[in-house]
């Protein structure tokens, strides 16, 4: 019986690149001895994305389309798309060709040498110099702090055996950090070193915010080290503070008449103390909301519409 594999994509705006992006996938399957379905998540797009969806699933009932009610995100919509798929492997890829569908074989062939998780990884992109070496202090970083292993640079995309979603699909992850995930499954992950083009069309729907929420997001649910952290230097910070108070409190004992304290260290002090508070009470404010987010067990995306699902 032939295999099927589920390809998987989320859009926002991206006019531009969905016609390229089906033909490119749509040649690649033509080359494989493996059936395939090609499920792209619409976050709301305000463009032409899914009018052009529309077009290009009524020619090729492969091409698959979920729109969502309302933008819900990439990390959500990603991940609950991933999740509908029916394959005996999930292919997940970005809309905005960086991430090249010719990657498809190179994935197919990892899996067909027994490997459940293979991830793209780009250790050379032409994205924004200091874009690209803070994404590489931050996956060093944690990496260091994470309870299981992660894959430095990976990009997100890459191909995971149906026993890898199988699992995905019992966990209670209304936000998952999906890269984060497969990883502490367990399972040998193999790699698919690329070079990162350019976008060439269209503008990335990333900005600061989305990616310091999927920078937060793979600390608190994947490391403890923050809180550990807090405690140390906490203590630290207490018994240096101690010593220092009673280092003052002698030489004003000694040096009664001489000796002048001044407002400096005090300013100091008390910045530094409070600099370090505020710093504390964010990360702890950053667990309390992903505690928040299971507790009000939300679904990952509304669905508005589904084309070209057969029914169940």
């Amino acid at each position: 019986m032939t295999k099927t594999i589920s390809i998987v994509t989320p859009v926002f705006n991206e006019q531009d690149n969905v016609v390229e992006l089906c033909s490119r996938i749509a040649t690649v399957m033509a080359g494989t001895a493996y059936d395939y379905e090609h499920i792209l998540v619409d976050n709301a797009s305000v463009d032409r994305t899914l009018e052009i969806l529309r077009g290009i699933a009524a020619n090729d009932v492969r091409v698959r389309v979920i729109v969502n009610t309302r933008n819900f995100g990439y990390i959500r919509s990603s991940f609950h798309a991933v999740l509908q798929a029916r394959g005996d492997a999930v292919v997940l890829i970005a809309a905005d060709l960086q991430d090249p569908p010719e990657m498809i074989l190179q994935f197919i062939a990892k899996w067909e040498e027994g490997y459940k998780t293979i991830m793209a990884v780009k250790p050379t992109s032409e994205e924004s110099p200091v874009i690209f070496h803070l994404r590489r202090l931050y996956y060093r970083m944690i990496s260091r702090i994470s309870d299981a292993p992660l894959i430095q640079n990976a990009t997100g995309a890459g191909l995971y055996d149906r026993i890898i979603i199988d699992v995905l699909r019992k966990l209670d992850e209304p936000y998952p950090f999906f890269r984060g995930l497969v990883c502490e499954i367990g399972y040998k992950i193999a790699t698919v070193p690329f070079h990162q083009p350019r976008r060439n069309r269209g503008f990335s729907s990333q900005n600061f915010y989305s990616l310091y929420d999927m920078a937060m997001l793979g600390v608190t649910k994947h490391s403890k080290a923050p809180f550990r952290l807090m405690t140390i230097l906490g203590s630290l910070i207490s018994i240096v503070s101690l010593a220092m108070s009673l280092g003052y409190f002698g030489a004003k004992l000694l040096f009664r008449n001489s000796f002048e304290l001044g407002l400096a260290p005090i300013l100091g002090g008390i910045s530094f103390s409070c600099g370090i508070q505020m710093l504390f009470l964010g990360l702890i404010g950053e667990y309390v909301g992903s505690i928040q987010t299971h507790v009000r067990n939300m679904p990952h995306v509304i669905e508005a519409e589904r084309i070209n699902f057969k029914s169940d």
